[in-house]
């Protein structure tokens, strides 16, 4: 099977190509918008057909996306554009072909409401900013259109690649002697070699066959920033920096941010059998792996 990646220089979509050398099935072609990549403009719905006839691409795995939360308060129509509309361009091409399309949403579709349980994949989407209202109309925009689709949510995601708290965190505590991070924000760090794996075995292994529909992935446990925060600096050895929690109020943000977006992962665990590691596993992998590649 021919498989299309976009967004591949993303942190997901590095982790993609990374795990599919692995394959013995399938032929993965990436794209993106940045230099070294073929280039695919997922907004424009002829092009995404040309590409897909040219290559026969039987399944698409879309990384790419609109991810800064606090400029999609400002950003105009491109978010819906890229969240939403580009989405639906895929779902529509895959339906034609009959193929599947595997689309990365967000916890963010979540936190209207003062949750206190894991969020289900049934719950009712309350989105409290643009990013996660154009996530959800992506998503619901791909069910419309009756192709077969995995949706997965994800949240707090980080890797060796690109820009992510991780990376942020580990130079400002070894670079500042007093840092404030809010511990009033409850969720799940997910490495994204992690989903990546996870998105390859069921690829793979055709476990998708029947199972299509929405699905939570990020890996277990729970935390807050703050204690994502210490434990990145205990891991690097940044013992001097002071690292103090605080309300999310102090640091004034154009958005809310979901206090409580803990996702239920019963769903994938069980359709798929599949194991999800802890999130301090994951996150002492992937800094090893960042050490390992200095």
């Amino acid at each position: 099977m021919n498989i299309l990646v976009t967004g591949a220089n993303g942190q997901l979509g590095n982790e993609v190509q990374f795990v599919s050398k692995q394959s013995k099935n399938d032929k993965y072609f990436f794209t993106d918008v940045c230099e070294g990549y073929e280039k695919l403009d997922i907004t424009d719905i002829d092009k995404i057909r040309s590409y897909v006839n040219e290559h026969d691409i039987q399944c698409i795995i879309n990384c790419a996306a609109w991810t800064n939360v606090d400029k999609a308060e400002t950003a105009g129509d491109i978010v819906e554009t890229l969240n939403a509309t580009a989405p639906e361009n895929l779902a529509k091409v895959m339906k034609e072909r009959n193929g599947l399309l595997v689309h990365i949403s967000t916890d963010y579709v979540f936190g209207g409401d003062p949750y206190n349980t894991p969020c289900r994949e049934d719950q009712k989407g309350t989105p409290t900013g643009v990013y996660g209202l154009t996530k959800l109309h992506g998503e619901q925009k791909i069910q419309a259109t009756g192709c077969n689709y995995i949706i997965l949510r994800t949240a707090w995601l980080y890797s060796e690649f690109g820009h992510n708290f991780v990376k942020t965190m580990l130079n400002l505590t070894a670079t500042k002697p007093q840092l404030k991070v809010v511990f009033d924000q409850a969720g799940t760090p997910t490495y994204a070699g992690d989903l990546a794996e996870t998105i390859f075995n069921i690829i793979e292994n055709r476990k998708y066959e029947g199972h299509t529909g929405i699905y939570h992935f990020s890996n277990e446990g729970v935390c807050s920033w703050y204690d994502f925060t210490k434990m990145i600096a205990l891991i690097a050895g940044h013992t001097d920096c002071d690292i103090e929690p605080c309300h999310s109020d102090e640091f004034p943000s154009p958005v809310t941010r979901p206090a409580y977006s803990v996702l239920d992962k019963t769903k994938i665990k069980e359709t798929f059998g599949i194991k999800i590691p802890y999130w301090l596993d994951s996150l002492k992998k992937c800094m090893g792996n960042m050490k390992l590649d200095k």
